[in-house]
């Protein structure tokens, strides 16, 4: 039985789905369920669910046989005030599972972030040390402390997790977001906005060395995150800390364009300024380095903007055509 946290989340519900189609008993774990998340539930046909904290408990008493452990639970909000409470949903849990982990020798595939690195002034580099870093919100601080906690459990000879990775997720898009509102990827919001107005506005660039939607994300497909980690799961010899997107920047502008072109309309894009708030935190340029996890042996392509775009569009108008 594997278990996979955060599995009615965005990233979490596509493991999951995956996990079950290759014939895997899943626990799957959350908090208390929206049921807007719930809804990425539908299609698993039999799964253990679990509350976050009755899973630790179960655990913690030797009530549950689990082989490897998907920690993708967390709280993903980047306006989150509330340090308290990051430092225990974030950083204190993870470390009991990878306490857990490392005394019962079960892997432990979790999530850390992008957001760990700030303003890119260190570059997108997965080689960089926690220390190094200096995340812009309290989140990528939260993700950012237990990389760091991660790396001195091993610099003080604990025990490990045997086959641990921890992935830095980029601009992550694809079906099963749609519970995360204003959170969800440009992709979702440009679905919405296209099929209800027939346009879509993007913020005017805050800094002249970038064109109106011309900033540069590197916009990953989500079924490329879910090949990382389980790349990552059957190769335990590349335990680390790694990257995960594409390895390319792409503007705005594109994804747009390849919504439009997805739903076959003509691209209508509007430019609205940006309000004040973000643009202090705002990143005009992100793109992973993925060299680590190619010289650790991962070789599959990258799923193209265009490609990765369409499939989800697809999913969309299947889902939800009355976006």
């Amino acid at each position: 039985m594997i278990a996979v946290t955060g599995a009615a989340g965005f990233i979490g519900s596509n493991l999951a789905h995956r996990l079950a189609s290759l014939g895997h008993e899943l626990v799957c774990v959350d908090h208390p369920l929206s049921a807007a998340a719930a809804e990425n539930f539908v299609g698993l046909a039999q799964f253990l669910y679990l509350r976050h904290d009755l899973f630790l408990e179960k655990l913690s008493a030797g009530a549950l046989e689990v082989e490897a452990v998907f920690h993708l639970g967390a709280c993903s909000s980047t306006t989150e005030t509330d340090a308290d409470y990051l430092r225990r949903n974030n950083v204190e849990y993870s470390q009991r599972l990878w306490s857990w982990c490392a005394a019962n020798r079960r892997p432990l595939i979790y999530a850390s972030s992008a957001a760990t690195y700030g303003d890119g002034e260190e570059g997108f580099d997965d080689r960089t040390r926690p220390e190094k870093l200096t995340p812009l919100n309290l989140y990528g601080k939260s993700k950012n402390d237990f990389d760091a906690w991660v790396y001195a459990e091993i610099a003080a000879g604990r025990p490990t997790p045997p086959g641990w990775a921890g992935l830095k997720f980029f601009n992550v898009y694809g079906p099963r977001e749609r519970h995360k509102g204003p959170m969800a990827s440009v992709v979702w919001q440009a679905y919405k906005q296209i099929r209800q107005t027939g346009k879509m506005r993007l913020f005017r660039s805050n800094d002249p060395a970038y064109p109106d939607g011309g900033q540069l994300r590197d916009f990953v497909f989500v079924d490329d995150c879910v090949d990382h980690m389980l790349w990552l799961r059957r190769h335990p010899q590349a335990e680390g800390i790694y990257n995960s997107g594409t390895g390319r920047a792409r503007t705005f502008l594109d994804l747009v364009k390849a919504v439009f072109t997805a739903l076959k309309l003509e691209p209508q894009i509007e430019f609205i300024e940006m309000p004040a708030a973000l643009a202090k935190q705002y990143q005009n340029y992100t793109q992973a380095d993925m060299s680590k996890l190619r010289e650790a042996g991962y070789d599959a392509p990258p799923t193209s903007l265009e490609e990765g775009v369409d499939r989800y569009v697809r999913f969309l108008k299947e889902r939800y055509p009355e976006a």
